[in-house]
């Protein structure tokens, strides 16, 4: 692939800038929960948000239009210095002759913020608080959005913020650990007593209910319920907060039960499915009051355990069939659920791209969850039983993709067609990325039964959701013309009408698709960043992948901008300039000619979050934000000259020319690589004509066609004078900034 001509100008200052980059990058502001998490068409309400490193604070971003937010109050524990500084000043006070009532305020305020200092907070990330006054226009589209805070230290992470429909109950926030009493946890074991209903708060149907659940908690809610009522209950937890790096499992495992007046549970769950957040579905038996408890399934509890129990008669779809539809065409589709008010649908993919998206219905004024539906170009069709046997096999024409379910337990599909010697075969099942229970396992077969090719899962990173990746892929080269069978089961031979899947059977389709972490990305004014881009590899494509900013803000430009053939993952950076006050959006899409077309696709901004101390999952978020801050420190023009990757020898050397704007450069400035791969390094730094020249040196132990981005950290050489005659000269390193990426490639000597 022939990589465009890239100069790029940066900003390098030998003392002043690299450090502040570096600080600014140690104490990235973070936000750990909002609370609640989410509100009402066309009400105003206050929100808690907790997090670290929040200081001045100056305004929330809120995800697409209708939600207005203003910043109340940002509360900040208070260190061992300013508690010191408090109880003298309290002391000088109490000691004072004066007492009027100016005087006593200050001693009541002081008392109030002594009284809450903690030496060691339990949770550092979540124990500053901001408050906030959230206005949700009547109009506003509900759903899912992303909400993050502005600080003069850049933008937090984006957090679930939540647009409803229906009437909502909001449970005082709660305080942060450092105010809370330790908790008495019950004996592993032993049941909870049964619900208090006198002490419980009461709601009306139907209601959205917000709390968050504290170490040993069961929060329980009553309300009023006649008999023959369907009644719904869902909860979101991990939906809000998907995952606790210090937490195991790495989510709060909410579970849901519920009671009649005399304490007898009628229903309980602690999942939905494969899903952790629990949903129930009751019939009440006979008028009166209820009870609805939720808690965590191992009583654990903190403030960032945050919860949304929706209750009442509500429309929810447990299931459609099929689960997916050609493009361009309409597809009769069947619904299973609760208080729905049809059980078939009409969905028209007229106009409507390739890929997932939600499918809801309406009852009334309330609207159904949304569950995921598939359009594809593909031909389709049904699978017909009975095919349980290859004798059986049901006959289909490739490419196809085939609607199925596993009807029953111990059911399998097998579905027959004629290959070519040399034909590449495809055979791939979108069951649980759909939201189908089904735990997919396929096989390839020949005619004489010999297995050519199987497989249980595959991991999917474009899925950050889901921890266990059931769908199955596997490819295969058929060795003679003939008959093949396709084999598909439940590999732990369940199954049952809500157990649906579809199955893609052809020659191989080339793709990709894009991640770009993070999704809030800060910098010093006139610097440059790395940022990480994932690529998700679809059917065996392994080519170059062209990466370039659409629309950029001016001054904003990107280096190394490519994925390497064969890899899934590049650093590149961003060069941003020394004035951007504001938030901007950014866009980056992705560029590859498979099989003679270009292809082009827009990256997902996601953010790289840590589930249960060690597994990490890539999140989508809803946008790509960038914000540039500070002052612009000096700085030394440099521009990289020459065009596509450096060519690195095995067991050689290759040089990159830098021009700059200020001679002698090279004996107060260090370079080094950041996270280089194995065996390629910095020689030597050797000044030029133009300024520097980078040399950098491959090992004899690496394989040619490695290729990559090497991203080089500038730090300073300058040293102070000696203190004395003959002593040793110290070197003075001040933290590292970034130069922009810099492609190479490897190459046989």
């Amino acid at each position: 692939m022939s990589l465009s001509r890239w100069r790029v100008l940066f900003a390098c200052t030998a003392l002043s800038l690299v450090a502040q980059s570096v600080q600014a990058q140690q104490f990235v502001p973070h936000i750990g929960y909002i609370y609640p998490a989410g509100g009402r068409q066309g009400t105003s309400f206050q929100v808690t948000v907790g997090g670290q490193f929040l200081d001045g604070v100056a305004e929330a971003l809120v995800s697409g239009p209708g939600v207005q937010v203003k910043l109340i109050e940002h509360v900040k524990p208070i260190t061992q210095k300013e508690f010191q500084k408090l109880r003298d000043r309290l002391q000088e006070l109490q000691t004072s002759k004066k007492k009027d009532a100016e005087t006593l305020k200050e001693m009541a305020e002081i008392r109030k913020k002594i009284a809450g200092f903690v030496r060691r907070p339990a949770n550092p990330a979540i124990a500053e608080t901001v408050m906030l006054e959230v206005t949700v226009a009547p109009g506003a589209e509900f759903g899912h959005r992303d909400i993050r805070l502005k600080t003069p230290a850049g933008l937090t992470n984006p957090m679930v913020f939540c647009v409803g429909q229906l009437p909502e109950h909001s449970e005082r926030a709660a305080k942060t650990s450092s105010e809370t009493p330790a908790a008495k946890f019950p004996r592993f074991g032993k049941q909870p007593a049964a619900p208090a209903a006198e002490k419980a708060p009461a709601v009306e149907l139907p209601t959205v209910i917000n709390g968050q659940v504290l170490p040993g908690a069961v929060d329980r809610y009553r309300f009023q319920a006649k008999k023959g009522q369907d009644l719904v209950v869902i909860a979101s937890a991990r939906q809000l907060i998907p995952y606790l790096s210090d937490a195991v499992p790495g989510w709060f495992q909410a579970t849901l039960a519920l009671y009649d007046a005399k304490g007898q549970e009628l229903a309980y769950d602690d999942d939905f499915r494969f899903n952790p957040d629990p949903v129930l579905h009751c019939k009440i038996p006979e008028d009166g009051e209820y009870t609805v408890e939720i808690k965590d399934a191992i009583y654990r509890g903190r403030e960032d355990f945050v919860y949304r129990i929706t209750l009442g008669e509500l429309p929810f779809i447990t299931g459609v069939f099929p689960l997916g539809g050609r493009a361009g065409e309409k597809t009769a589709v069947e619904l299973t659920g609760w208080n729905l008010p049809a059980t078939k649908l009409t969905h028209d993919a007229k106009g409507s791209e390739p890929g997932i998206a939600p499918l809801s219905m309406q009852k009334g004024e309330w609207t159904t969850n949304r569950v995921p539906f598939a359009v594809d170009t593909l031909p389709e069709c049904l699978e017909r039983e009975a095919n349980d046997k290859p004798a059986d096999g049901q006959q289909v024409k490739l490419p196809v993709i085939v609607n199925g379910r596993i009807d029953r337990p111990g059911d399998a599909d097998v579905f027959r067609f004629e290959g070519k010697a040399g034909q590449r075969i495809v055979a791939e099942v979108l069951a649980r990325r759909l939201n189908s229970p089904l735990d997919s396992v396929l096989r390839l077969t020949d005619a004489a039964g010999k297995q050519l090719a199987s497989n249980d899962d595959r991991e999917d990173k474009g899925s950050g959701l889901l921890t266990h990746h059931a769908d199955s892929w596997l490819m295969a080269t058929l060795p003679a013309d003939g008959t093949y069978y396709v084999h598909l089961a439940d590999v732990q031979h369940q199954g049952g009408p809500e157990y649906g899947y579809r199955l893609r059977i052809g020659p191989p389709r080339e793709d990709f698709e894009l991640r770009i972490v993070p999704s809030s990305i800060n910098a010093r004014a006139g610097a440059t960043i790395p940022v990480s881009v994932y690529a998700l590899r679809k059917d065996g494509f392994a080519g170059d992948i062209a990466l370039s900013l659409k629309n950029p803000p001016e001054g904003v430009t990107l280096g190394g901008a490519w994925v390497p053939g064969g890899q899934d993952e590049v650093r590149c950076t961003l060069t941003v300039p020394a004035g951007q006050p504001e938030p901007v959006s950014l866009q980056l899409e992705g560029r590859a000619t498979i099989d003679g077309r270009e292809l082009v696709r827009t990256a997902v901004p996601a953010e790289d979050m840590m589930q249960a101390f060690a597994y990490r999952h890539l999140v989508p978020s809803q946008e790509l934000k960038l914000l540039v801050g500070g002052r612009a420190a000096s700085k030394v023009a440099v521009r990289v000259i020459g065009e596509g990757p450096t060519k690195i020898p095995v067991g050689g050397t290759a040089r990159v020319r830098l021009a700059t704007s200020v001679r002698g450069l090279a004996g107060t400035v260090r370079l080094e690589l950041d996270e280089p791969p194995e065996g390629i390094a910095i020689k030597k730094i050797e000044p030029s004509r133009e300024g520097l020249e980078i040399v950098l040196q491959s090992d004899a132990k690496v394989k040619p066609g490695l290729k990559g981005n090497l991203i080089v950290a500038a730090s300073s050489d300058r040293a102070p004078a000696p203190k004395s005659k003959g002593a040793a000269k110290p070197t003075r390193r001040p933290p590292s900034a970034t130069l922009p990426a810099i492609p190479f490639e490897v190459v046989a000597p």
